[in-house]
């Protein structure tokens, strides 16, 4: 790995620094859920079917094992994409109030390199820095659930070192390690109110590391048309244990009640297990497949431990019970020419949360995605990709179990993306 790292940064130095600068500075979060499906713009544009087809170097993400059936001898790819999230809520009838998530655009962003020291080598190497789960959402201050959440974010960064051998020339194994950051903050109203009316608010921020995860797959060509991969990302726990909890404009009298304090909690992050396949009608013709199954019921209580408690803050431990869950994606590629490459996609997305637990901070439901996306060549060398992505939600009513919140969600994505891969 430190050999291709010194290969890159001499022969790309400006390119290097300005990817990673991005990454490292530009916000990565998305609202509605924290399941990001935004890893590669060529597979994007096929509803995110990559298990059993290789792209480009984002491969080692999809399937470890496939990285070895990389053409080139080196490259590198980077993508980004920008969400433009809307989410509603109704009050249960005969209630006729109205909310909306404040209006924000999220840009997750994803870097992969692959090389190998000779195109006839069996082995693969390769680097990959990703997001796979992020979240932000923010409701006005005053909205009618401001004691559940005003605003919640979490943001995780991947990094995957992965190696890849071709077994034969129709098997090939791999496997990457995978290690997590992120950060965690939420903020919520306090029901106590200051003289001129105005609630009290409470924000818990802190800085998450893990002991990491894996990505292994195995990748399978039984013809010269069909191709079968499976892979398996293993789920990741993320600790912050020392959080900040601050307590603002609470009053005087209670103050000694909400004293600043630290915290800790921990959230796993799930497992996703995929079968893919991919099936050449002809040279310019391709159909691709993947089920993906989501390991969700790993996300069982949100816990938060304060170092401090009082009569009035007490330690949380607040039931999810997620489920796990399945995505079904279709998606399709045609070239019309070997400069032109243009891809269709759609998708189910399976909600992993029961009734019964729906809430502002997590309100999930199924979707349906809509992707579509195209590759420009414009040498031997560089490609340019871009994709787009429609999230539409089915419309879900619940009650919240535990606090007895009750209402209608309703949400809607859009999600243009624009990539570029270099080969050499």
């Amino acid at each position: 790995m430190f050999f291709l790292f010194l290969l890159l940064m001499k022969r790309f130095p400006y390119i290097l620094f300005s990817l990673f600068f991005y990454f490292c500075f530009i916000n990565q979060t998305v609202a509605g859920g924290f399941h990001l499906n935004l890893q590669g713009q060529k597979q994007l544009g096929m509803a995110h079917c990559g298990t059993a087809s290789v792209f480009d170097a984002s491969v080692l993400f999809f399937n470890p094992g496939a990285m070895s059936f990389l053409d080139s001898t080196n490259s590198i790819c980077a993508g980004s994409n920008f969400i433009f999230p809307r989410l509603a809520y109704l009050e249960p009838s005969p209630g006729i109030y109205t909310s909306e998530m404040v209006k924000n655009i999220s840009t997750p962003f994803s870097f992969y390199a692959a090389f190998k020291f000779k195109k006839t080598s069996k082995w693969n190497m390769g680097l990959g820095i990703y997001t796979p789960f992020g979240s932000h959402a923010q409701w006005e201050n005053d909205w009618k659930g401001q004691f559940l959440i005003r605003e919640i974010e979490l943001r995780s960064f991947f990094i995957q070192p992965t190696f890849s051998y071709k077994i034969n020339d129709k098997l090939g194994i791999g496997g990457g390690y995978v290690f997590a950051t992120g950060d965690f903050y939420l903020r919520k109203g306090v029901p106590v109110q200051n003289m001129d009316g105005t609630y009290g608010e409470a924000t818990l921020k802190g800085k998450a590391n893990s002991k990491g995860g894996y990505n292994v797959g195995l990748y399978y060509a039984c013809t010269k048309k069909l191709y079968v991969g499976i892979d398996y990302r293993s789920a990741v726990k993320l600790n912050i244990p020392a959080g900040e909890a601050l307590f603002e404009n609470i009053p005087s009298s209670l103050s000694s009640y909400f004293a600043s304090t630290s915290f800790s909690t921990q959230l796993t992050l799930p497992s996703v297990a995929t079968l893919g396949t991919s099936y050449f009608l002809n040279d310019k013709f391709k159909i691709a497949s993947d089920i993906n199954y989501v390991g969700w019921k790993s996300y069982d209580t949100l816990s938060i431990d304060f170092a401090a408690n009082t009569d009035k803050l007490a330690d949380v431990n607040s039931a999810r019970s997620y489920s796990n869950s399945f995505v079904f994606r279709l998606g399709a590629e045609y070239s019309p020419t070997k400069k032109i490459t243009v891809r269709i996609g759609t998708y189910f997305d399976q909600s992993p949360v029961k009734n019964g637990f729906v809430s502002p901070e997590s309100p999930d439901m199924n979707k349906i995605g809509f992707t579509a996306g195209t590759t420009v060549t414009l040498g031997q060398h560089l490609k340019i990709d871009a994709s787009f992505l429609w999230i539409e939600g089915l419309k879900r009513s619940d009650t919240t179990l535990e606090t007895q919140f009750a209402g209608t969600y309703k949400v809607r994505a859009l999600s243009p993306g624009i990539g570029i891969e270099y080969v050499f």
